[in-house]
């Protein structure tokens, strides 16, 4: 078992390194010059970043001041939301870049008045063109014999002129770096390298059109290479920072409310309507603290709920760091309680300090029990499966097993893969989290491996499963293709 672990830690680490390594040599190696700021300040953002991300990850686990966990979580974990989008954008632009090389080179040729690539000649630049009509229009103004000034024939002299006037056109000074300027250009070298690698290009020919392949310089005058390079790599740094700081901005600004009918063939008349407001996943930490606590609540009293069920994940965190983060709860406001469930984050954070404390805060946890809501259903709980290392975990049969199963009975459990006991029990309707919804996209598919239902409402046999996307945001503060909620679950009778 420890060869196994063991295995998987270096297969872990071999793939970050890679990951790393392609970021750094897309963003930073193809895009700077050696031994420039840029990429002295890119090659070293590379390391600190990673080294970030993981005392980041193993702060808490191993007893670190909660202060310098705060420190840590902000850089530390946003770095791993932004490396899965830069690396996603980077891969993409391995299919843009040939598709922007092919145009640069199109229009380098048609610049340049050489054949397209159907093997037609191109219309010729500005720049030919004008050429080509001062000459004939010096042809038309050369007095006749005037070759014959110089002890030649006309023709053979005006020819003579045409070659002087081509001459002094080819030896007209470019515009080039001084000294100073190569010192200082990042694209000093590798256009000093460019100007070396091949055979001079003919007399007179411009830089567009001294070579055809990555070597050759577009209208900004850097080699194409390095223009494809940049402009890939800048808009992936875009797209990547763009998302992580929608995606950021959407789990600081608090979870939406969702509304979901859940028709229940054994609900009496008298519950019709009954509302559950559901949150799960709130993940209060070193990130999220007692202001994101307190729009949960305030999101959650504007409905008006029956009853809130928080099942599970409430903490990243001891009592002692966030207790009293934790504390708005004590706020919540319904017609018949709070109640509290276990999930398996608990279990990292101490889950009996915890259940003792939102006992404390109004909260009422059901720990594999049961108990019968006025107006005619049952509500149970029960542990989350985490707690089975430490000899509790789900009970189904203490929580379900006595109970009358003509009434509706609606379970609170943290985790989607308890539906099967759900189902074996003749529980009408299981609320879970634990998914996130996925978080992350594609992270939605990954979740999907490894749980029946990733959100919303399914059902399966008699028993229906509604999964929330969670209230917060574990490891990144970042949210993609699966927003934060809050969810109303309306109870609708068929006898109604």
């Amino acid at each position: 078992m420890a060869a196994v672990v063991v295995l998987v830690i270096i297969l872990v680490v071999s793939l970050l390194a890679g990951v790393h390594w392609y970021v750094w040599r897309r963003l930073v190696g193809d895009t700077t010059a050696p031994g420039g700021l840029a990429r002295r300040l890119g090659t070293a953002a590379i390391w600190v970043l990673p080294l970030l991300s993981f005392a980041a990850l193993t702060s808490g686990r191993v007893g670190a001041p909660f202060w310098l966990e705060r420190v840590l979580a902000w850089p530390g974990y946003l770095w791993l939301a932004v490396l899965l989008y830069l690396v996603l954008a980077l891969l993409v632009g391995e299919a843009v870049r040939p598709v922007l090389r092919r145009v640069l080179d199109r229009r380098d040729r048609a610049a340049a008045g050489g054949p397209d690539e159907d093997g037609e000649p191109s219309e010729p630049s500005g720049a030919t063109a004008a050429a080509q009509a001062s000459g004939t229009a010096g042809d038309r103004l050369r007095p006749a014999g005037a070759g014959a000034a110089v002890g030649g024939k006309g023709d053979d002299a005006g020819a003579g002129h045409g070659r002087a006037a081509a001459v002094a056109v080819d030896s007209a000074p470019a515009t080039q770096p001084s000294a100073t300027d190569a010192e200082t250009d990042p694209e000093a070298e590798t256009d000093a390298d460019t100007a070396t690698d091949g055979p001079a290009a003919p007399h007179g020919a411009t830089d567009a059109t001294a070579g055809g392949g990555d070597d050759a310089r577009p209208a900004t005058g850097v080699s194409r290479r390095l223009f494809v390079s940049r402009i890939v790599g800048g808009a992936a740094a875009t797209a990547a920072l763009g998302t992580v700081g929608y995606g950021t901005y959407g789990v600081l600004r608090g979870p939406r409310v969702k509304r979901v009918t859940v028709p229940l063939a054994k609900l009496p008349r008298a519950a019709h309507g009954f509302r559950i407001a559901v949150v799960s996943d709130i993940h209060l930490g070193p990130i999220l603290g007692r202001s994101h606590t307190q729009r949960i609540v305030d999101s959650i009293n504007a409905t008006q709920p029956d009853l809130v069920a928080v099942v599970g994940d409430l903490v990243d965190g001891s009592v002692a760091d966030l207790g009293s983060a934790a504390e708005p709860l004590a706020r919540l406001r319904s017609r018949h309680g709070s109640f509290f469930v276990t999930g398996n984050h608990e279990y990292f954070s101490g889950a009996d300090e915890w259940v003792d404390h939102v006992r404390e805060l109004g909260l009422r946890p059901l720990r594999n029990e049961r108990v019968e809501i006025a107006g005619g259903f049952d509500l149970a709980g029960v542990d989350d499966v985490a707690g089975e290392d430490e000899g509790q975990g789900p009970d189904f049969v203490k929580a379900l097993g006595d109970r009358d199963r003509a009434r509706a009975a609606v379970l609170l459990a943290h985790q989607p893969v308890v539906i099967h006991d759900a189902v074996e029990q003749g529980v009408d309707l299981q609320l879970s989290g634990h998914t996130h919804g996925g978080q992350l996209w594609p992270g939605n598919h990954l979740a999907a491996l490894a749980n029946p239902t990733v959100a919303g409402l399914e059902r399966y046999g008699d028993t229906q499963l509604y999964v929330s996307r969670g209230a917060g945001a574990w490891g990144p503060p970042v949210r993609v293709g699966a927003s934060s909620d809050i969810t109303v679950v309306e109870l609708a009778s068929r006898q109604a």
